[in-house]
């Protein structure tokens, strides 16, 4: 009988502070500290004579397609196999340095930084991959309270999470891939330490078990409507709330998976990038977006002046008044604020040298019942619900930030009401629809 085995470890990939972190347009200045450590966690699933997938998980805000070619590689060498057979995935922090992958897109200018992506590299490239053989199993649970469509709180949301069960042969837990759709926002721009957010206290909940995690369709999902603060002690709640249903669901009697390796599919999907609007019609934008959050500030009793908001389109630093609206924190007042945000970055999209087509990396990777489908955006709810509506997999996770970065895409709703998503996604909305239509063809084939 063939064995599947299971090599997993995690990585403490934090780097030293100094660096700037990526996320949030109204961040200023470098990094402090860590408030809590950043994984690349590794997860690979093979048998004796098949390469399998090797799940490599990021505490970063993307992959770029550039360090995912270079991680991928890395933990290829490590293990042994194929660097196609690398899935890379990113968890979306909001709070990781910007050196590892650079510019994500016009609105938040960065760099690559060689130093920390050596750092990384290696240490991936570095590690000792030691199988055991493991049985493997499926379990869903809905999880209420983590996150919730963050434009509308009773709009679109998978608020179920994936989990893969690894235990060896002596029924301990030594795995978990674990996927949920929600951004990790717990903490806002005025944090400067490094931290993986709640995906991070999941995980140390979960321990000594090594947990991978996967970003679902969060494009529109957030902690926007369900945190009662931001720090420390909100990661922990909403982190410990995550785990708590993965161990209540772990109690119940899965779906055995087979003991052959999980099959990995890969295909590349040309799409080209829209027509952005003019700079003097994104300048009338981000003038009346202003107006918001002048109005915004004053109902909340927030002094602030016009002289004290009024910034040109091409800048991307929050000044104090827009800081002040931030820190209010009401789901309001962000909606208002990051539209402001949309618009400045719709401005910098016109004034940047964007390429006419992008090319995204799309792969599915199928174990038993279970597909999962990966893209390199970041899909709304809608899209996600799309995807498995369409699917012919029994089970079908949809999984994105993976293999690359591009951006939103966002769903009709989003792009008439002008939301922050839409004004700064590459992608138009039947751009958008041949995207999840080909993403389900290959799918299904």
């Amino acid at each position: 009988m063939t064995d599947l085995l299971l090599a997993a470890t995690a990585l403490d990939v934090t780097p030293p502070p100094g660096h700037r972190l990526d996320g949030y347009a109204a961040r200023a200045g470098l990094s402090t500290g860590t408030a809590d450590p950043l994984n690349a966690t590794l997860i690979w699933l093979s048998t004796a004579d098949d390469p399998g997938v090797l799940w490599l998980t990021l505490d970063a805000i993307a992959a770029g397609h550039q360090l995912c070619a270079e991680l991928a590689e890395a933990a290829g060498a490590a293990a042994g196999i194929p660097p196609s057979h690398v899935v890379v995935s990113a968890s979306h922090t909001h709070s990781g340095p910007s050196g590892w992958t650079g510019e994500i897109h016009p609105v938040i200018p960065a760099e690559r930084e060689r130093d920390l992506i050596d750092s990384l590299v290696g240490a991936v490239r570095a590690v000792r991959l030691e199988r055991q053989p493991v049985s493997a199993s499926w379990r869903s649970i809905e999880v209420i309270g983590v996150g919730t469509n963050r434009h509308r709180k009773n709009g679109p949301h998978d608020n179920t999470a994936g989990i893969l069960a690894l235990h060896s042969r002596s029924g301990s837990l030594e795995a978990v891939l674990l996927d949920f759709a929600c951004h990790p926002t717990t903490y806002g721009p005025e944090n400067m330490q490094y931290s993986a957010d709640w995906p991070g206290a999941a995980r140390a909940a979960l321990a000594p078990a090594v947990v991978g995690f996967l970003q679902g369709a969060a494009g529109d999902v957030s902690p926007r409507f369900t945190r009662q603060g931001r720090g420390a002690a909100e990661v922990t709640r909403l982190g410990s709330l995550l785990a708590g249903r993965v161990r209540e669901a772990l109690t119940q009697p899965g779906l055995e998976l087979p003991q052959s390796a999980p099959a990995i599919r890969r295909t590349t999907l040309t799409l080209p990038v829209r027509s952005i609007p003019p700079a003097d019609e994104s300048e009338k934008l981000v003038t009346a977006a202003e107006q918001a959050v002048l109005s915004t500030t004053e109902q909340a009793n927030l002094p602030a002046t016009a002289a004290e908001t009024r910034v040109t389109a091409t800048e991307t630093r929050a000044p104090a008044a827009e800081t002040r609206a931030a820190a209010a924190d009401d789901p309001s007042g962000r909606i208002t604020q990051t539209r402001l945000d949309g618009a400045r970055g719709q401005a910098l999209m016109a004034a940047a040298n964007l390429p006419p087509a992008l090319d995204l990396s799309v792969s599915t990777v199928t174990f038993g019942d279970v597909c999962w489908i990966n893209l390199p955006v970041e899909l709304f709810a809608v899209h996600g619900a799309c995807l498995q509506s369409d699917s012919t997999h029994p089970i079908t996770r949809v999984i994105g930030y993976t293999d690359g970065y591009y951006g939103y895409v966002v769903d009709p709703s989003a792009a008439e009401a002008g939301t922050y998503e839409a004004l700064i996604t590459f992608f138009d909305q039947p751009t958008t629809n041949h995207l999840i239509k080909q993403a389900a063809d290959f799918m299904n084939t």
